[in-house]
């Protein structure tokens, strides 16, 4: 089983450069983590992963993207007992329901028996040159506590 699949949607760029830095963070804590955007995936692909980590954007008043359903509806099928996660995206604070999407995605995980392996992280629209950072942490954060839960299994 590889380490790490990293799955996103963005539509203005702002999920994309979130899910760049933690990539860069993955790789920092040691992990060669695989990046596809939700469109050239499946939810099957998570099964030859130990960490999963989605990042989606809110769209609406507090919807997944378009592009983000079919997987939605795929993770239906597949149990993610094992496996830990992470979810992030961008989000606006004018909205009634701030990051809706990033909630959805969390509580689909653990349904489908994933374990967090830290809270979610969402960002307010375009993310700054401190939180990029901060996504860079959080990808090394992943990283590390992964390798940590490989070590400890028998």
């Amino acid at each position: 089983m590889a380490d790490v699949i990293v799955i996103y949607a963005s539509v203005t760029g702002n999920t994309e450069e979130m899910a760049e830095a933690i990539v860069e963070g993955l790789r920092a804590g040691g992990c060669q983590p695989v990046v596809k955007s939700v469109i050239d995936a499946s939810a099957v692909d998570l099964l030859d992963y130990r960490g999963v980590i989605l990042g989606a954007y809110t769209w609406g008043d507090g919807e997944l993207p378009d592009e983000f359903l079919d997987f939605y509806e795929e993770m239906d099928d597949v149990s993610l007992e094992g496996r830990r996660w992470a979810v992030f995206g961008s989000a606006d604070s004018s909205y009634p329901v701030y990051g809706a999407a990033v909630d959805i995605l969390a509580a689909k995980l653990a349904e489908r028996g994933a374990a967090p392996i830290m809270k979610e992280l969402k960002i307010d629209l375009s993310p700054s040159r401190q939180e990029k950072e901060e996504c860079v942490e959080y990808g090394r954060r992943f990283a590390v506590q992964i390798t940590v839960d490989a070590a400890l299994k028998p």
